[in-house]
């Protein structure tokens, strides 16, 4: 017996909902998105965007493209990376370019919203943002600050939102593993100007569920169609994961034994 379909979720039901958090619309927010998550979106991803752009003034969404990287033959000690390892996958490896494709893994929600009208995109050929009304955090970032939007976006009183997504997909967890010192990494990724190296990659994030009982008191909740929608205040978050880090060195690293950033992390004589 087939299950009970759910209900069509309406722009309207995505601005309700959204305007129940209670957010300031004047604050900036970074937001991932699962669309799936909903359950059936009348007029899709970009329906999504529609209603986050109609409650709120600044918008910003990672649009990372994994698949620019190459493996070199060498590099730095204690990288987390195999040299050598990526002679099949390089030459798959794509040249960054503005008009670039988020990755898939970044969610359709991110894709439509970097091809909205108004948006711009960063230039990091890796650890690309988009953002709509949020030129300076955009440009803060570059090569050896690929964070640096969460920095800004922090400093402006901006929030968090997850939208049908976990704590694995917060990607300002990781501007607070960098506040308290954490390793970083190394990565490389290949442009029309050649093979550009990239500091200040950050490490695994499948831990980062840890993180959500020492969030729940700052943490606003509702549920919009099928899906879990939460709001965390930037700083507020970041400032509690950094000291969190500070004390414990082992933090939200995953328990996966071959992986190879968590290990280096580990690593790591404090």
């Amino acid at each position: 017996m087939m299950g009970e379909q759910k209900p069509e979720v309406t722009f309207r039901d995505l601005i309700h909902g959204l305007r129940q958090l209670q957010l300031e619309r004047n604050r900036p927010v970074i937001s991932h998105v699962s669309l799936s998550s909903f359950g059936q979106v009348r007029g899709g991803a970009e329906t999504v965007v529609g209603a986050l752009l109609g409650v709120f003034d600044t918008l910003v969404m990672p649009t990372f493209t994994y698949k620019t990287m190459v493996i070199p033959e060498s590099g730095p000690e204690d990288n987390a990376i195999t040299y050598g390892s990526g002679k099949d996958t390089n030459r798959m490896a794509e040249f960054y370019r503005p008009n670039l494709p988020a990755d898939r893994m970044m969610g359709m929600v991110a894709e439509a919203f970097r091809t909205r009208s108004g948006t711009l995109r960063g230039k990091h050929p890796i650890l690309s943002f988009a953002g709509y009304r949020a030129d300076g955090a955009i440009n803060a970032q570059s090569l050896d600050d690929p964070l640096g939007p969460i920095g800004v976006l922090a400093s402006q009183g901006g929030w968090v939102l997850l939208l049908g997504v976990d704590h694995t997909v917060n990607t300002s967890l990781h501007y607070a593993e960098k506040l308290a010192g954490r390793k970083q990494f190394v990565r490389w990724a290949l442009t029309p100007d050649g093979v550009v190296e990239c500091p200040g990659f950050p490490g695994c994030s499948d831990g980062f569920n840890a993180a959500e009982e020492w969030l729940e008191g700052i943490t606003r909740r509702v549920t919009i169609g099928a899906a879990q929608v939460r709001a965390l205040p930037l700083q507020d978050m970041i400032n509690l994961v950094k000291d969190k880090i500070s004390v414990d060195t082992q933090a939200l690293l995953c328990d996966r034994p071959d992986c190879e950033r968590c290990n280096a992390v580990r690593a790591v004589r404090v």
